[in-house]
């Protein structure tokens, strides 16, 4: 949930030669990297997130710009956070993707040794088919195209003849990569890059802020952050509260709030869950210093990985989720930094948290290893130069046919 702060500075260049040239000829300069996303900060989404954190720190390496569409028809040019970002006007919303032609051209113009798109994104594969672009190809595949079966069934050829001309697949967790089935097919060129946060920022946070949410929540909060749709699994949970000695809070919002209201006043826990809206940024800190316990009820496998079990994890919370076929499970280990539970099942589920919140000792325990493996394994340091080192070894590979 918490993005870098958005402010524009200069963004210095280097002048870059072809990306037709050699690989040599690329390493004698900065790599120049050009990124394709759906959208970008301010718009808020898990990629777009994870986009941003990722080009923050990898613009300190590579010449990078972003090309993504615009939330309008209006195009923008912006230097944010000395990445140079390229909003494209979006011509129409079709099954929540942005239509944007002028991509191709931006693509095609970009000079760039490497195009790296975020997927599932069909504009940008589209784009990227229709551009020709030559030089190397990274594909990260975020997850597969769960609910939109038809359309995605129909978009399949462009989306394998991009995966087939790409140099190297990132997959963001052992589990996703070999449980997707459009990367089984894919396997020789998969590399398993994990997410990472600005862990630092979550694994303090000021007393004065914490206190005055212990008084108003007591000392067993359960905490959930999450957008209110349907693979978040908050009906199970908020469930399980029937069963719960303590207070949860989720953090987010989305269709699903008012009835998930409805849900909580029917139970009556209206005194034990508390939806608290969205809250950004730094604000969230102190509520992840005030909770006992971490909960991602996910039941989906559109919850492809969980970051904010990351942040949970970071300030030192024990994270209850669930095993799923994702990369859920990896982020957070069973008996390890955390409990897994089978999902969907609110009886496991309150079980699991009630464990937690009765036995301090084993809380602190795996708080403590959460607090380890979030530094770790999922940085932003670490997931920049593991990013880093692919693209290094793709600029060591032959180019690539156009």
């Amino acid at each position: 949930m918490l993005g870098d702060g958005i402010h524009n500075q200069a963004l210095s260049r280097v002048p870059l030669e072809s990306p037709t040239g050699s690989a040599s000829a690329a390493a004698s300069r900065r790599l120049r990297v050009v990124h394709v996303g759906k959208f970008y900060p301010p718009h808020m989404g898990g990629i777009e997130t994870h986009l941003q954190a990722l080009c923050g720190e990898l613009q300190k390496s590579v010449d990078l710009h972003v090309i993504v569409a615009s939330d309008d028809r209006q195009r923008s040019e912006e230097i944010l956070d000395g990445v140079a970002v390229s909003r494209i006007p979006t011509r129409l919303m079709l099954a929540s993707t942005p239509l944007c032609p002028g991509m191709v051209a931006k693509i095609r113009g970009s000079n760039a040794d490497i195009v790296h798109i975020h997927l599932p994104n069909p504009t940008a594969v589209l784009a990227y088919l229709a551009s020709h672009h030559r030089g190397r190809l990274v594909i990260t595949y975020h997850s597969d195209t769960v609910r939109q079966k038809f359309l995605g069934a129909m978009f399949q050829p462009w989306l394998h003849r991009a995966l087939q001309r790409s140099s190297a697949i990132i997959a963001t967790s052992p589990e996703y990569r070999l449980t997707s089935p459009v990367l089984a097919r894919f396997g020789d060129r998969c590399h398993v890059i994990p997410y990472g946060i600005a862990v630092k920022q979550f694994e303090h946070a000021d007393p004065a802020s914490v206190s005055p949410l212990l008084e108003q929540y007591g000392d067993r909060l359960v905490l959930s952050v999450g957008r209110l749709v349907y693979y978040k699994g908050f009906e199970y949970l908020i469930r399980a509260m029937t069963k719960v000695r303590g207070k949860l809070l989720i953090i987010g919002d989305g269709p699903l709030r008012g009835r998930l209201q409805q849900l909580a006043a029917s139970l009556n826990l209206g005194d034990k869950v508390i939806l608290a809206g969205e809250i950004q940024n730094e604000q969230v800190i102190p509520y992840y210093h005030a909770a006992k316990v971490f909960a991602l009820a996910s039941v989906a496998r559109s919850e492809a990985f969980g970051i904010v079990q990351i942040e949970a994890m970071a300030a030192g919370i024990p994270v209850v989720n669930t095993r799923l076929d994702s990369g859920v499970p990896f982020v957070s280990l069973h008996e390890k930094t955390g409990l897994t539970v089978a999902p969907g099942d609110p009886e496991l589920l309150a079980a699991a948290i009630n464990r937690l919140l009765d036995d301090e000792d084993l809380r602190r325990s795996l708080g403590n290893a959460a607090r380890l493996r979030a530094q770790q394994e999922f940085s932003l340091a670490a997931m920049a130069s593991r990013t880093m080192a692919l693209y290094e070894s793709v600029m060591d590979k032959p180019e690539p046919l156009a």
